[in-house]
């Protein structure tokens, strides 16, 4: 079927992709200033920010990069189903890379949140390598396929196990994001957190949603560090999550703190809910550490300025939203599992 779309050729078109990305035509900015007419979400701003992190992505020292550092063998190829989520924009554009660079088919069920941007992007890499488009897909309901990568929540991950269980299969569930805080990070670094809880407006599972902080922490500090966020509250779907959440905190007599944009409350859970930063105190590192890898399922990501002895990925502050190709989500690396098929 594609027997003359060599790898170099697959790399070479996202490698074109990622320079489209980049700059853009009339269309794609007509789409980006549109989103949000499909969800709220999906505002101007945040839609561009996704569709500039990928071109930054598909550079071509970090293709080349990733690609060597995976055996990619030549392959039969299977049809892939991928079911997208749709919580940020183009948040399932790296399962459709990973299969198409990998040689399969990638046959397509996207959320109903994000329609339009994926298609048109992937009809701009039709168009540098036509021979693609034997392997894209879109479809309403998955069937005829050979494995399947499904991203959800907790909730649905069960009906996905259940489902696509005689397929080999990548069920993704709920994940979250913490920052690790030393007490002494400059207002600069604090800034750059900001980036981290604030880019998607915290919907991402790379969003940090809880703050490790050592033992006595004043939050003065962080909160004069993200005071260049503030506007995130004129979004009036934040607004609403911030006014229902304080309303609660204040009526059960909940400890908290509040800067008039993100609710601070001291909470050993992992995923707090939007508009609020849950924090906890950690006595030394050793402790932290052994935290930190009873919970490593949980975990998507730790933006830290300090090494950590634990298992999951760890980016610098304001990186959790920039990921590279090789930061596979779940920690599995997505590649490896289709050259296996």
């Amino acid at each position: 079927m594609t027997s003359n779309l060599t790898l170099e050729k697959r790399l070479q078109a996202f490698k074109e992709l990622g320079q489209f990305l980049e700059s853009g035509d009339e269309r794609l900015q007509e789409l980006v200033d549109s989103a949000h007419q499909h969800n709220s979400w999906f505002t101007r701003q945040e839609t561009n920010r996704a569709v500039t992190a990928i071109g930054r992505m598909l550079n071509e020292p970090d293709l080349d990069s990733w690609l060597s550092a995976n055996e990619l063998r030549t392959v039969t190829p299977k049809k892939i189903g991928l079911v997208l989520a749709g919580n940020i924009p183009l948040v399932g554009f790296h399962d459709i890379l990973c299969v198409l660079v990998a040689g399969h088919v990638a046959v397509i069920k996207q959320s109903s949140q994000d329609q339009k941007l994926i298609p048109y992007i992937l009809s701009k890499l039709v168009s540098i390598e036509p021979a693609l488009s034997e392997l894209i897909v879109f479809t309403e309901r998955l069937q005829d396929y050979d494995a399947v990568i499904a991203t959800g929540s907790n909730n649905s991950s069960r009906y996905f196990e259940h489902y696509f269980s005689k397929v080999p299969h990548i069920i993704r569930k709920n994940r979250n994001s913490v920052a690790v805080l030393s007490g002494n990070e400059p207002p600069e670094l604090l800034r750059k957190l900001g980036h981290d809880i604030f880019d998607y407006f915290g919907l991402g599972c790379r969003n940090v949603s809880k703050l490790y902080v050592p033992r006595g922490y004043a939050p003065d500090p962080f909160f004069e560090g993200i005071e260049p966020f503030k506007n995130v509250i004129d979004h009036h779907k934040y607004s609403n999550n911030y006014d229902y959440n304080k309303s609660i905190y204040l009526i059960n007599l909940v400890k908290h703190f509040d800067n008039g944009f993100l609710l601070l409350k001291e909470d050993d859970k992992l995923a707090s809910p939007l508009a609020v930063m849950y924090y906890q105190e950690y006595q030394n590192l050793p402790s932290l550490e052994a935290e930190l890898s009873s919970i490593t399922d949980q975990i998507q990501c730790i933006v830290t300025a300090q090494p950590l002895s634990v298992p999951n990925q760890q980016v610098s502050f304001g990186d959790s939203q920039s990921p590279k190709l090789w930061d596979y989500a779940d920690g599995v690396n997505t590649i490896e599992f289709l050259s296996e098929l």
